[in-house]
C-alpha cells in the first residue's frame, strides 16, 4: 500500500482524481433530483480554516437542468479564472448545506465547466 502524496486538499471529493465534465454533471443532476438548491461560489484560497465564500449571484432556486448550473460555473470561471470555484448544495427543508465539491482550480485546465 502506498501513502497518498502530501499536498493540500480540498472539499469531500479531493482525494479522488479530477472530476470529468461527465462527472461534474452527474453530481449536478443528483442535486437537482433530490430537490437541493444549487449555489456556486468561489475563492482566491480554499484554505480549510476559511469557512466563508463568495456566492456567484444568487442561488439557482429555480434550476430546472444541469446545464443551467453549467453554464452559471463557466460565467464565474471566465470571470474569475484565478479562483477555486465550488458547487454547493443546500436542502431548504434542514437549512444547510449538505454537500459541496470543486469544480475549478486556478491553473488547472482539468475542468472544462
Amino acid at each position: 500500500m502506498k501513502t497518498l502524496p502530501k499536498e493540500r486538499r480540498y472539499e469531500t471529493m479531493s482525494y479522488l482524481p479530477p472530476l470529468t465534465d461527465a462527472q461534474i454533471e452527474k453530481q449536478i443532476a443528483y442535486i437537482l433530483k433530490m430537490g437541493f438548491i444549487p449555489a456556486i461560489e468561489f475563492n482566491e484560497d480554499s484554505n480549510p480554516e476559511a469557512y466563508y465564500w463568495t456566492m456567484w449571484k444568487l442561488p439557482l432556486f429555480n434550476a430546472n437542468s444541469t446545464q443551467e448550473v453549467l453554464s452559471e460555473i463557466q460565467a464565474c470561471r471566465s470571470e474569475y479564472p484565478n479562483c477555486f470555484i465550488r458547487v454547493v448544495g443546500f436542502d431548504n427543508v434542514k437549512q444547510c448545506q449538505i454537500l459541496s465539491f470543486i469544480v475549478h482550480k486556478p491553473g488547472a485546465n482539468t475542468y472544462r465547466y
